[in-house]
């Protein structure tokens, strides 16, 4: 299972859908994959979300919570026994065409940004199920976790 930035929010956001994904990844029978992209995406929205709830929209993050926030979802996926999946070369032809595909940018009703087609490129490359939030990647051919 390959963990998009979204499911590793919500899980540490205690979002609604924050408990299913976790018994999803508890029930999982094969490894569970994460990317430096991913990380990235979900430490800096971790991060937004707590600046605004303390120091409003319109702050500046601080560093510090920034660095905390990374050690928080570092914890997480050690505590679950995550794999770190070096991206292989080429991973962005994969992700080109998941844009050429299914992205924002020619309207399709998936609406993949940046960071989802990298999660889509880099779950089909591992021939593995895609863990997320929203509707976007059922919209797409990736296998759902």
């Amino acid at each position: 299972m390959f963990l998009d930035a979204s499911a590793i929010v919500a899980i540490l956001q205690e979002e609604d859908a924050g408990a299913s994904l976790l018994n999803r990844i508890e029930a999982a029978e094969g490894p569970i994959y994460y990317s430096s992209l991913a990380v990235f995406e979900a430490v800096i929205a971790l991060s937004r979300q707590r600046k605004i709830a303390t120091l409003g929209e319109y702050a500046s993050t601080p560093p510090d919570l920034i660095a905390k926030t990374e050690i928080y979802v570092e914890g997480f996926l050690k505590e679950i026994g995550a794999i770190e999946v070096t991206l292989p070369p080429g991973l962005h032809s994969v992700a080109l065409e998941a844009a050429r595909t299914y992205g924002r940018f020619v309207g399709h009703p998936a609406k993949l940004n940046f960071g989802d087609c990298f999660s889509y490129a880099t779950a089909k490359t591992l021939k593995s199920p895609l863990l997320f939030v929203g509707d976007d990647f059922s919209k797409t051919d990736v296998e759902v976790a």
